[in-house]
């Protein structure tokens, strides 16, 4: 596969992002709130004159809300179709090299994983869940839409 991949852990958990999806990797320590913002959108923050729509990795897989009190954050910084998102997650680890294709899931997972999962995929580091980042900023409510 030779993708390059991004480890990072969400609650927890050790995942993978793939790494041409993300832009940078940054700590973000203010969050202005939306009103009426989706539940997964922690809020806004601004990085070199953009402003980002953070994303609650944890909130949009349905596994509790990250507590965004105590300060600092890691995020990844994405971008989708012209817009840019950072994503909390609870730590960024390394970047590794896809070993193989995704496969199939075979565990149950929960459901907030199992929408935004391509599978998983083997590394130097060990089998990785591949995460979705579209999933992510989606979030469950397109799941119910």
């Amino acid at each position: 596969m030779n993708e390059l991949l991004l480890i990072v852990s969400i609650a927890g958990e050790r995942v993978a992002l793939p790494a041409a999806a993300v832009e940078s990797v940054v700590e973000l320590d203010t969050l202005v709130a939306v009103p009426r913002a989706a539940p997964h959108v922690a809020g806004l923050s601004a990085l070199r004159s953009r402003v980002l729509t953070v994303i609650d990795c944890m909130r949009s897989l349905d596994l509790g809300t990250t507590d965004c009190s105590d300060g600092i954050r890691e995020a990844a910084v994405v971008e989708l179709d012209g817009h840019h998102y950072a994503l909390l997650v609870d730590v960024v680890e390394d970047v590794v090299e896809a070993l193989s294709d995704p496969s199939p899931v075979r565990a149950a997972m929960g459901t907030g994983w199992e929408r935004a999962s391509h599978g998983m995929v083997e590394t130097e580091a060990g089998p990785l869940l591949l995460v979705d980042v579209a999933a992510l900023i989606s979030g469950s409510e397109a799941r119910a839409a």
